[in-house]
């Protein structure tokens, strides 16, 4: 699945922080694969002002990440579970999109 910077950190958020010893392996993995490179981070260069992480915006674009089917299942859940709640963020829509209606 191809996704931006900001997917990646907001899918990372969307990850349980506690699970069985399997899951918490494959959320590890998912990390991982979601997480930046080197070359990235030289070229984002992050940073965090307080609770706001900003970044050059435009420096890397959309990568394609694997996740796998039950670690993909865990973000659906939890977008599903937050959009029934009313508790969706504007900057989750992206990602609701590729997750939830594309499927």
């Amino acid at each position: 699945m191809k996704l931006s910077v900001v997917e990646r950190v907001l899918v990372q958020g969307l990850l349980p922080e506690k699970g069985t010893f399997t899951n918490l392996k494959l959320i590890r993995k998912a990390k991982e694969a979601l997480s930046f490179t080197e070359e990235e981070h030289k070229l984002l260069n992050f940073q965090q002002n307080g609770d706001q992480l900003t970044w050059n915006e435009g420096s890397v674009g959309e990568v394609d990440v694997e996740l796998g089917e039950i670690v993909t299942e865990m973000v659906k859940k939890e977008l599903k579970k937050r959009d029934e709640k009313e508790e969706l963020l504007p900057q989750q829509e992206s990602i609701y999109s590729k997750f939830i209606e594309a499927s």
